[in-house]
């Protein structure tokens, strides 16, 4: 028989119930009461931080959809009144806003660090004199792909370590989810800024 113990508190015990699970029985112990997330800094830090970076996602939603619909109406604006110098102003404001995006971009990873650090401390046994599974997100998020690649045995089941250098920090301005759809309409804005120079593109 094995003991688990289900932490949704630190007072008394509130009930008990078995659970067999593949021949194995298990005695379940619910713990009353409820925990303090005051009691403990790093996880206020944590969760704060986990806020914060979570606001710059509808923030960074924001400036995609600025730079779309500004970089679209400006090439509605030089068919409408067929001046190709609207086209140009598409393509730097979208330029604009993807060198826009990809700074707050960089500005919500550097919170990821200081995440690792908590979780590294937390999952450490000196710091409450045994080791401790939560809080993982930022280290099981990043560990995820190979699980579900099918690496059973990868480091996601390990306790998290610190961050190092970061390639999607250094190349936030090249990732998929930054720089689209920015780069297709600075392509689309110079070629048809080119086209019309060349005569290609004909005003009615």
């Amino acid at each position: 028989m094995k003991l688990a113990v289900i932490p949704n508190a630190v007072h008394q015990i509130h009930q008990t119930a078995e659970l067999v699970i593949s021949g194995t029985k298990y005695v379940i112990i619910v713990i009353a009461g409820e925990i303090k997330m005051n009691d403990d800094p790093y996880l206020v830090e944590y969760y704060k931080l986990v806020d914060i970076v979570g606001s710059f996602d509808a923030r960074l939603l924001t400036v995609k959809s600025w730079g779309v619909t500004l970089s679209l109406a400006a090439l509605g604006l030089g068919f409408q009144f067929s001046t190709a110098g609207y086209f140009l102003v598409s393509a730097f404001s979208a330029l604009a806003f993807w060198l826009i995006e990809a700074a707050m971009k960089g500005h919500q990873m550097q919170h990821y660090p200081r995440m690792r650090e908590i979780e590294v401390l937390r999952a450490s046994p000196h710091l409450s004199g045994s080791p401790s599974s939560s809080p993982q997100i930022d280290w099981c998020w990043t560990q995820a792909r190979y699980l579900l690649k099918g690496a059973s045995s990868h480091k996601f089941f390990l306790p998290p370590e610190r961050r190092g250098t970061n390639p999607y920090y250094i190349n936030r301005f090249i990732l998929p989810t930054v720089m689209l759809p920015h780069l297709i309409t600075i392509i689309l804005g110079l070629l048809l800024f080119y086209l019309a120079q060349i005569g290609v593109v004909f005003w009615k």
